[in-house]
C-alpha cells in the first residue's frame, strides 16, 4: 500500500502542470481550500499566492526558480516511471474528496493517462475540472440535482451497464463499452440518478454543475472497492 503524504477530513485540491488559470483556481478553491500541487502544478500555486501542503511528482517539469521558494520539506520527489504525476499525487493523498485542476487539455496523451487514472483508482473520490467541463469516475449510486436540459455525457473506459431516472434517454439495459456503445450528449430533464454495476464510466458533466457533484460526492457513504 502506498504511503499517504498528505491526510485531510476536509477536500483536497490537487494541482496539475496542464491548462489552469488563477480564476478557475479561485473559483474551486471554495470547495477545496487545502492545495497540493503534482509536479509542475506548484507553480499555478506560487503564482496565486498559495504555499502547497505538499509537491509531489518526479519533479521533471517544476522551474527550478519556484522549486527554490518551496521548502524542501514539503517537496516529496517520488522517481520510478511506471505513473503520472497525477497518479503519484493522487494515491498518496488521503481526503474524502480531490478535486484536480490542471489535468485536462494541454497534452492530450497526458489527458487520457488521467482517464486511465479515474478508472484504475475508481476506490478514490476524484474530480477533475477544466475549461467549462468537469469529469469523475462515476460511484455505485449519484442523485444530482440538476437543471433541465444540462448535458450528461457518460463515456465507458470498460465494459459497464447501468441504470437511470431523470435523462432524456435513459441507459436502463445499454451495455457499454469503449469499443461499442457510448452515452455522449444526453441530457437531464431534472434531478438525475444514476447507478452502475462496476467502476469504468466517466461522467462529463458542466462545470457549473460543480457545487451539486460536491455535494453529492461528499453525502455518499461509499465509493468502489480497492482493487
Amino acid at each position: 500500500m502506498t504511503a499517504k503524504i498528505v491526510q485531510s477530513n476536509a477536500p483536497v485540491m490537487l494541482l496539475g502542470g496542464g491548462e489552469a488559470d488563477l480564476a478557475m483556481l479561485q473559483d474551486l478553491r471554495r470547495h477545496a481550500p487545502q492545495v497540493v500541487a503534482a509536479d509542475g502544478g506548484a507553480a499555478l500555486a506560487l503564482a496565486a499566492g498559495m504555499m502547497p501542503l505538499a509537491v509531489i511528482g518526479d519533479m521533471d517539469s517544476l522551474g527550478a526558480d519556484d522549486l527554490a521558494r518551496i521548502d524542501p520539506a514539503l517537496v516529496h520527489k517520488v522517481t520510478e516511471q511506471d505513473s503520472t504525476d497525477f497518479e503519484k499525487a493522487l494515491s498518496r493523498i488521503d481526503a474524502p474528496l480531490v478535486l484536480g485542476l490542471g489535468f485536462l487539455g494541454a497534452r492530450r496523451d497526458h489527458e487520457l493517462a488521467n482517464y486511465n487514472t479515474l478508472v484504475r483508482h475508481a476506490h478514490r473520490a476524484c474530480i477533475l475540472a477544466g475549461g467549462d467541463e468537469i469529469v469523475l469516475q462515476a460511484p455505485p449510486d449519484l442523485r444530482l440535482d440538476l437543471d433541465p436540459g444540462a448535458r450528461v455525457s457518460l463515456f465507458p473506459l470498460r465494459a459497464v451497464t447501468g441504470r437511470s431516472t431523470g435523462l432524456r434517454w435513459p441507459i436502463d439495459g445499454i451495455g457499454f463499452a469503449p469499443d461499442g456503445r457510448i452515452g455522449t450528449s444526453n441530457a437531464a430533464t431534472g434531478p438525475v440518478h444514476l447507478q452502475f454495476d462496476a467502476p469504468g464510466m466517466l461522467l462529463i458533466l458542466p462545470r457549473s454543475a460543480m457545487p451539486q457533484v460536491v455535494q453529492a460526492v461528499l453525502a455518499r457513504r461509499g465509493w468502489w472497492p480497492a482493487l
